[in-house]
C-alpha cells in the first residue's frame, strides 16, 4: 500500500489549505481514512477520520467547525480541507487507511 499526502506548506493564519492523500495498492473504498498530525516535541493526534462509505466523520475538538475531512473512492484519494488555520495547527500531517498504513506526512506551517 502507498500513501502519499500533498498540499502542505507555509501560510499565514486565517487562511485555507487543502491537503490531499493519494493511494495505491489496497481496496480503497473499503478503508476508514483518517488524518492525524505531530507537532515538534508532541504526540501524533487524530484530527479527522471518515468511514469507507462517507456516512461517519469524525473531528477532535481542536479542528472541529474548521477543518473539512472528504474523501473521493473513485480517485482513491481523501481530502481535508484546513480553514481559519491558527499557530497551533503546525504539524506534519499524516494520512492514514484504517489501522496500518501510513503515508509520509507534509508539512503545514502557520506563521505570519
Amino acid at each position: 500500500a502507498q500513501l502519499v499526502e500533498t498540499g502542505g506548506g507555509l501560510v499565514q493564519p486565517g487562511t485555507s489549505l487543502t491537503l490531499t492523500c493519494t493511494t495505491s495498492g489496497f481496496t480503497f473504498a473499503r478503508y476508514s481514512m483518517s488524518w492525524h498530525r505531530q507537532a515538534p516535541g508532541k504526540e501524533r493526534e487524530m484530527v479527522a477520520d471518515i468511514t469507507s462509505g462517507g456516512g461517519t466523520i469524525t473531528y477532535s475538538d481542536t479542528v472541529k467547525g474548521r477543518f473539512t475531512i472528504s474523501r473521493d473512492n473513485a480517485k482513491r484519494e481523501a481530502y481535508l480541507t484546513m480553514n481559519y488555520l491558527k499557530p497551533e495547527d503546525t504539524a506534519v500531517y499524516y494520512c492514514r487507511a484504517g489501522s496500518y498504513y501510513w503515508g509520509q506526512g507534509t508539512q503545514v506551517t502557520v506563521a505570519s
